[in-house]
């Protein structure tokens, strides 16, 4: 939590500088300070950067949206383990944690407007937030999450907490005289904080490459080639920067069934009657739990490739802890060596499972994919990087 804490700090001072420069975050109300000495909320980003990483906001105390979504973990969970653990102890979720990274991009969930027809965006790996506001309601009131009775008690926490006078200039002086709208401005704050460049840098060095700024060694322009075509990759993983001029966000925000085997080792399985009354019977139906149709079971959102070096495990059940294993699934899947798959009768069969890729193909894809890291800094000219 120490370490949330100092990025609370300094990011705070930080984001409204950020927002300016990026001309996303506006100024919300006066200069006054928010009191007893703590750190000025001035902006809605500022605001919601410090609920993010308020550990009063869960039931008992002791879990934030950062505790999950960690960023010196590029905003996934830092701890050890397939599936993240809740705020009481012993409860654990059933999914991966994804990073929220990038997810500010997301369009508006549709049932429809995707690839063939199919669902896209929204947010969670089922799709079942629209957006970003109402995403950030479900972890608060999860019971194998943050575990708050009520949007009332996350509003009272927040009310006698540290924003609360951030809250009051920003959103108005009444603004916890009513519990939905102080709920919905809270998750507002959040949104808003998540759609800061904080959170989506584009900061890469295939980014630094796009701008020619450096270059890719060989190995790296090998497996970009490699991801563009032999592997497919970058027909659900886009890999070129959108109309408006966003930079490439490796990922179409659509959905699909890989065929991925259940983990055997997902604490969920274990859990107590009262959360999981299927225990190791549980099968994840995915996007069929949002659209209630079958042929959307097992479905997943596909995820954004950025940061993905670095932030293992993979796939909604954190059944791979590699990318090299993650790369030889997509290669092998059909060819035996593999558990069955969880949902197998809506796999899709078409575009993975004997892509034939050879050993150095398949390194190389995994060297373009390391390229994807935030953080990047340009060598110096004239210096070695």
């Amino acid at each position: 939590m120490k370490s949330e804490h100092r990025f609370t700090k300094n990011l705070v001072a930080g984001v409204g500088v950020i927002g300016v420069l990026a001309g996303i975050v506006s100024c919300g109300g006066g200069g006054a300070s928010n009191g007893g000495g703590t750190t000025s909320l001035q902006t809605k980003a500022q605001l919601g950067q410090a609920l993010f990483f308020d550990t009063t906001l869960s039931t008992p105390s002791g879990m934030s949206c950062g505790t999950c979504h960690s960023p010196n973990r590029n905003f996934t969970d830092p701890r050890p383990g397939p599936t993240s653990a809740g705020v009481v102890p012993g409860l654990f979720g059933f999914r991966n944690t994804p990073s929220i990274k990038y997810m500010a991009y997301s369009p508006t969930f549709s049932i429809s407007g995707g690839e063939g027809g199919g669902a896209i965006g929204g947010q969670f790996w089922d799709g079942r937030a629209a957006d970003l506001q109402s995403q950030a309601k479900f972890p608060f009131l999860n019971p194998i999450e943050m575990n708050n009775p009520s949007a009332a008690a996350v509003v009272a926490a927040v009310a006698k907490g540290s924003s609360a006078s951030a809250m009051k200039r920003l959103y108005g002086a009444t603004i916890f005289d009513d519990t939905n709208k102080a709920f919905d401005a809270i998750v507002d704050a959040i949104a808003t904080f998540e759609r800061t460049p904080a959170v989506s840098p584009f900061s890469s060095k295939y980014d630094a490459f796009l701008k020619g700024l450096t270059q890719l060694s060989a190995a790296e322009v090998r497996g970009l080639g490699l991801f563009n075509g032999k592997g497919g990759c970058s027909g659900c993983h886009t890999s070129t920067s959108a109309p408006d001029g966003t930079p490439p966000l490796f990922t179409n925000f659509c959905y699909a069934n890989l065929g991925l085997p259940k983990n055997k080792n997902n604490p969920y399985y274990t859990l107590p009657s009262k959360f999981n009354p299927l225990g190791s019977s549980f099968i994840d139906i995915g996007l069929q739990t949002t659209t209630a149709s079958a042929s959307d079971a097992g479905n997943f959102m596909t995820p954004t490739l950025r940061n993905v070096a670095v932030t293992p495990p993979y796939f909604h059940n954190g059944v791979f802890s590699t990318l090299d294993q993650v790369v030889n699934f997509y290669n092998t899947r059909d060819l035996g060596g593999f558990d069955p798959p969880e949902v197998p009768q809506t796999m899709d069969k078409t575009e993975l499972g004997d892509l034939k890729l050879t050993a150095q193909e398949s390194s190389d894809i995994v060297a373009f994919m390391n390229t994807l890291t935030d953080g990047y800094v340009v060598p110096t000219p004239g210096k070695h990087p």
